[in-house]
């Protein structure tokens, strides 16, 4: 058995949730961890400081750095804020993302979003660019590196700086998240002289880059049938957008944002439309903004923009009027950092949900995971005094976990991997198993046997003794269910000649909803 560290271990039990968790800490020793990612490759995938790539095994915690930029750059005293002595030029190490068909050698691509500099030595002008580094899974070194997307801007705060890579429609695409760059003026009105030169009132402007989710093709062009021809802007009108998701059951991509002391935000987001920050903020039809009904109600679409409107928030987390006392505990918002759809049945209570991590420890708030369960057709389902939506989940670790900044899952659906900046100790990768009630345990199939465990055609059972029969999951590593069908006791092989070659995961399930796993390659 692989050596797994646990520096705490507890069983969690919630409220109206028929599982418990493990809490387990991998011994992985990070610096500002961004985003982390759970690869087709059986390896969590992270960005850290530096323009630094790493690669750890999900069991043990060992860790291998990748990469690490050679130009990457913070930037000099000379760029920093002339009026706020506080707010120095952004930087940083940001999004990571793997190509949807990693495993393909020829689309071993990994994308890395960090700070560079694209002036001169003597006059710095700190920007940030994407590049993609091609990865080779038999020298499990990176090989090659290009930049694909260069002059990215920059301001002192609310950088956004996510990437998703997925696919839509079968195409492969990668999705930028750009923040507003602006300092609030409600926090710090005299950071900007005049106020006009807020870079966060041009989010709406198809001709800026601030505020908005980009989509590129993979290799850092523009596709064809974006909004605006030659233009990577996707949507426009965010603030803060410092996590994206994507549904990819029903096709759905997600933003999530942070609010100006209100309106943190979920975003469906639609090509080409516009989300209205800084003139609206969370829902359409509170008028908690000054201006806000005024500005819903005469809104002029853009003629360049096919179908332009103003789009609400999906949810927003903290629709009130705009506080005015400056201590940020006591605001409702709650910093929401990332997040990622839960598509896998392993947790039935989950299934059909967006899993939100939060940066923020108030009064009210902790720093935690959010579970929004969907219905259907992907809309929120009703929330009730005794299944409210959302559930919170793990903020009574919080001084152990620290501030979530990202959040991956295990393509079992079993393990949920939390990293965090700061809040804590220490920066770590903190894993929550989960462990089911039942009251039939695994090991009554679990020496179900696929056999063998490298196929070309179909997969062999053995030792089905559940009598009223299995069902049987087929996934990527990915957790797609790709094959679903029933399975019975005498039944002993199942074809799979229709799956391309690469690494599966078969999940067998008994009549009582208990289940075990087994990796298999296909040839």
């Amino acid at each position: 058995m692989r050596n797994l560290v646990a520096f705490l271990l507890l069983m969690l039990p919630f409220l109206g949730f028929s599982q418990t968790f493990t809490r387990t800490e991998l011994p992985t020793t990070l610096a500002t961890p961004w985003e982390i990612q759970y690869g087709a490759d059986g390896f969590l995938w992270l960005s850290e400081r530096n323009g630094t790539i790493s690669r750890v095994d999900p069991e043990t915690g060992d860790k291998t750095t990748v990469f690490v930029a050679s130009d990457y750059f913070e930037g000099t005293s000379s760029e920093n804020s002339p009026f706020c002595t506080n707010y120095s030029i952004g930087k940083g190490t940001l999004g990571l993302a793997l190509h949807p068909d990693f495993l393909n050698p020829d689309n071993a691509y990994v994308y890395l979003m960090y700070s560079y500099n694209n002036g001169t030595e003597a006059s710095s002008e700190t920007l940030f660019k994407i590049k993609r580094l091609k990865w080779s899974h038999s020298n499990q070194s990176i090989v090659e590196d290009v930049d694909v997307v260069l002059e990215i801007s920059n301001g002192y705060d609310h950088l956004g700086g996510r990437l998703l890579a997925v696919k839509q429609n079968g195409t492969p695409y990668l999705f930028v998240s750009v923040g507003d760059h602006g300092i609030s003026e409600v926090n710090s009105p005299d950071c900007y002289n005049p106020q006009s030169l807020n870079p966060n009132n041009y989010t709406q402007d198809v001709d800026t880059d601030n505020g908005k989710i980009h989509r590129y093709n993979m290799d850092g062009s523009i596709p064809n049938d974006n909004p605006i021809a030659g233009n990577s802007f996707y949507t426009r009108g965010h603030r803060n957008p410092q996590g994206l998701m994507y549904n990819d059951q029903l096709g759905i991509l997600y933003d999530v944002e942070h609010g100006d002391r209100t309106d943190d935000e979920i975003n469906v987001l639609l090509k080409g439309m516009n989300y209205g920050w800084k003139d609206v903020r969370g829902y359409h039809d509170d008028d908690n903004h000054p201006g806000e009904a005024s500005y819903i109600a005469n809104y002029t679409p853009h003629p360049d923009v096919a179908g332009d409107q103003l789009v609400e928030a999906f949810y927003s987390f903290c629709d009130v009027e705009l506080p005015t006392d400056p201590n940020n505990k006591i605001w409702c918002t709650i910093a929401p950092s990332d997040g990622t759809y839960y598509g896998s049945n392993a947790i039935p209570e989950w299934t059909n949900s967006l899993l939100i991590t939060t940066l923020k420890n108030g009064d009210g708030t902790d720093m935690e995971v959010y579970q929004f369960k969907l219905d259907a057709q992907g809309e929120l389902e009703p929330s009730t005094a005794q299944n409210p939506n959302p559930q919170r989940f793990f903020g009574e670790d919080q001084s152990e976990n620290g501030r979530l900044r990202d959040i991956a899952i295990s393509p079992d659906g079993k393990k949920i991997f939390l990293i965090n900046n700061g809040g804590t100790d220490r920066d770590k990768i903190t894993v929550y198993t989960v462990k089911g009630e039942t009251s039939v345990t695994e090991n009554e199939i679990a020496e179900v046997a696929i056999q063998p465990t490298v196929v070309q055609n179909h997969i062999n059972f053995i030792n089905l003794t559940y009598q009223e029969g299995y069902e049987l999951e087929i996934s990527n590593q990915l957790g797609q269910v790709l094959i679903k069908t029933s399975i019975n006791p005498n039944q002993t092989q199942v074809d799979v000649l229709n799956l391309k070659g690469g690494a599966y995961y078969a999940r067998i399930i008994d009549g009582n909803g208990v289940s075990v796993t087994r990796k298999f390659v296909k040839r």
